[in-house]
């Protein structure tokens, strides 16, 4: 199987790394700048809790050097893809995979619920870019459970966590889920070929919705962020509001809040991604995170008065450092 990472950063670099050291597969990355010179001259590097990693790195920036793939796994951050999407014909082929292994609300959910046919999710794709150039009909939904991080081009520090989730993107199994399932348990990672694939974007983005931007607004890490009374209350109201706005979308929610932040504070201290972009002076996922929950809400006449004002106070503090367009 001939597999493109396009995006080495900590997830791509983690998914990378774990596939060239298993062999089986030829695997391939898009890169630029000074991780494209790292994975050149390094290879694929992870340090891990069960042991580092190093494997020989087949790395460019030309699409058309890569050519066209058995799949295309997306590991870059949602503000880029809009532009990346165009690029990526080269390696797609009539027969490829595309698995976007990103945050937030794709540019597909929304493509077969009630009263959203016909109409994209401006806050993800507003100009019906990234539709145009992925075929829905080869995307494969994923949902990744890990935290690892880039202390600099072309290493990854994985934290924790192996869980993959992968699935069709309108539910069932298929013969083209369960062998790349296959590639990647042998891999290493813990894989799911889940059958709602929609129902687990949404439920790990019923905990990002809250605790990305509010450690961001904060500067503080998720255990600090539960570990005060009112603003751990104030996540749970607007994941209140995230759970309904759910149930009217075909992905109910079968944990309360508080569930959840029982979950998240098993984790200790640990800097979200959209804390550590802030930090890094990186856009933000804001629109994938947040605004399109805001979007599919809105479209439903759904009260929001917590993602609403979650969503401008992120907002306005992004663009004030210029991790966020003002218009």
């Amino acid at each position: 199987m001939k597999i493109a990472i396009v995006g080495a950063g900590a997830i791509g670099g983690l998914l990378g790394a774990r596939l060239a050291a298993a062999g089986g597969s030829q695997v391939c990355a898009l890169a630029r700048g000074a991780t494209l010179q790292a994975l050149r001259s390094h290879g694929w590097r992870l340090r891990s809790p069960d042991g580092d990693v190093q494997a020989p790195a087949h790395a460019s920036s030309e699409p058309g050097e890569l050519g066209a793939q058995d799949v295309v796994i997306i590991a870059v951050k949602a503000p880029a893809l809009a532009v990346l999407a165009p690029q990526l014909g080269p390696m797609i082929g009539t027969q490829t995979l595309v698995v976007p292994a990103m945050n937030g609300v794709p540019w597909w959910f929304c493509d077969q619920v009630p009263g959203f046919e016909g109409r994209r999710l401006l806050s993800v794709d507003p100009h019906g870019t990234i539709a145009r150039h992925l075929p829905a009909s080869q995307t494969i939904g994923c949902v990744v459970h890990g935290a690892a991080s880039t202390p600099e081009p072309g290493v990854v520090q994985h934290r924790l966590g192996r869980g993959l989730m992968l699935g069709e993107p309108w539910g069932g199994r298929s013969t083209r889920v369960q062998a790349l399932s296959d590639v990647l348990t042998a891999a290493g990672f813990d894989v799911t070929h889940s059958e709602h694939i929609r129902r687990d974007i949404w439920y790990k983005l019923w905990g990002n919705l809250t605790m990305n931007p509010v450690s961001a607004l904060t500067g503080t890490t998720m255990d600090l962020v539960l570990g005060d009374p009112l603003l751990r209350e104030f996540c749970s109201q607007a994941m209140a509001e995230a759970s309904r706005i759910g149930a009217r979308i075909g992905c109910p929610i079968e944990q309360s809040p508080e569930e959840r932040h029982a979950v998240t504070a098993r984790l200790g201290a640990v800097k979200t991604s959209m804390l550590q972009d802030v930090e890094a002076g990186r856009p933000i996922e804001l629109d994938a995170i947040v605004c399109a929950v805001h979007e599919i809400g809105s479209q439903l006449h759904e009260p929001m008065p917590a993602i609403g004002g979650l969503l401008g106070l992120t907002r306005v503090m992004a663009q004030r450092l210029d991790l966020y367009p003002r218009t």
